[in-house]
């Protein structure tokens, strides 16, 4: 009988479509019912749009979970919590109600058709490794060696990113 296994987690959430507090409020919860303990979260940030930039703005957070999913499992739980939510993958880089990535899981290296782990996009993106470098600054990005504050320092996005003004959640 094997013991199952604690793992650390970080998602990033996003969303740019209706009331984005109450969505974030609302992956929190569905993240801690059917993924695992959220053991930190970072500040909100409020970002343009990566890709597409014709859409409204982003409120994006990263959150540490600890969670006895494996990373494939996890995936679907994510991705039927996405669905639940309300998002549909339509065209690639669309507004959505709530997007929910897997940053990091443990020190692990995951090269699935699915699934990448270190998000293959993570050093490129400053609205993701803003929040991440806020809770985790010195996790060392297992192939670059390098760690977030590095990456975060050396990132070529240069879209501004900021810390999002509102009352406490």
């Amino acid at each position: 009988m094997s013991i199952p296994v604690v793992a650390n987690a970080y998602l990033l959430l996003g969303t740019n479509m209706g009331d984005r507090i109450t969505l974030l409020q609302q992956a929190y919860h569905e993240i801690a019912g059917d993924i695992g303990d959220i053991i930190n979260m970072s500040s909100i940030y409020e970002t343009a749009a990566w890709g597409n930039k014709d859409q409204p703005d982003y409120l994006n957070q990263v959150v540490a979970v600890a969670t006895l999913l494996q990373p494939l499992p996890l995936l679907e739980k994510i991705n039927a919590i996405e669905k639940k939510m309300g998002r549909q993958r339509i065209k690639k880089w669309e507004p959505r109600p709530i997007d929910i990535d897997i940053l990091w899981y443990a020190d692990q290296i995951i090269n699935e058709a699915h699934l990448q782990v270190p998000h293959p996009h993570l050093p490129n993106r400053r609205f993701a490794l803003m929040p991440l470098q806020e809770i985790a600054p010195l996790l060392i990005h297992p192939l670059s060696k390098k760690t977030v504050t590095e990456m975060l320092n050396h990132t070529p996005d240069h879209l501004p990113v900021h810390l999002y003004k509102h009352k406490h959640i």
